[in-house]
């Protein structure tokens, strides 16, 4: 029976070249001249640092353009508060990776009200489609592309 996986997963080597390539722009942009303003990145979060919330917002910005440019979703970030603790103000950015069980819910919900002859499958941080058709399948995915979810989804694992 032909099946497939609905997952959603952030590529950490191109997360990883997206935030060194922000961090080359900072050191080379004039309006960041001689301030002190950078990325650090731990695992799936990026630490935004610099010296004004003005600067915080022009780095996230930056941030979102080289995940574009990486094939990064930017629906994967999840902005923190921005935090000021003396002369630095920091923003941390988490992206995920993986479906929350309250997504996945609602994906499984969204196929089944749309009458589709295929079965449905939560699998910890992924949902199976199965069906009997290819056409079934792909009417699916067709669904969920245009459906407007607050996560970037891949579907995977495609067998016929």
């Amino acid at each position: 029976m032909p099946s497939f996986d609905i997952v959603s997963e952030v590529d950490l080597h191109q997360f990883t070249n997206a935030v060194d390539q922000s961090n080359r722009v900072v050191e080379t942009r004039f309006d960041f001249k001689g301030i002190e303003a950078r990325f650090e990145r731990d695992e799936l979060s990026v630490t935004i640092i610099a010296e004004a919330d003005l600067q915080v917002k022009q780095m996230e910005d930056m941030l979102r353009a080289n995940l574009i440019k990486y094939k990064i979703d930017p629906l994967a970030m999840q902005p923190g508060d921005i935090e000021t603790s003396g002369k630095q103000v920091k923003q941390v950015i988490t992206l995920r990776n993986g479906l929350e069980a309250e997504l996945a819910r609602k994906i499984v919900k969204l196929i089944k009200d749309s009458k589709q002859k295929v079965q449905t499958q939560i699998q910890g941080e992924q949902v199976r489609v199965t069906g009997k058709k290819r056409d079934d399948l792909q009417a699916v995915i067709a669904l969920l592309r245009e459906t407007p979810l607050d996560q970037p989804l891949q579907f995977t694992n495609f067998r016929d």
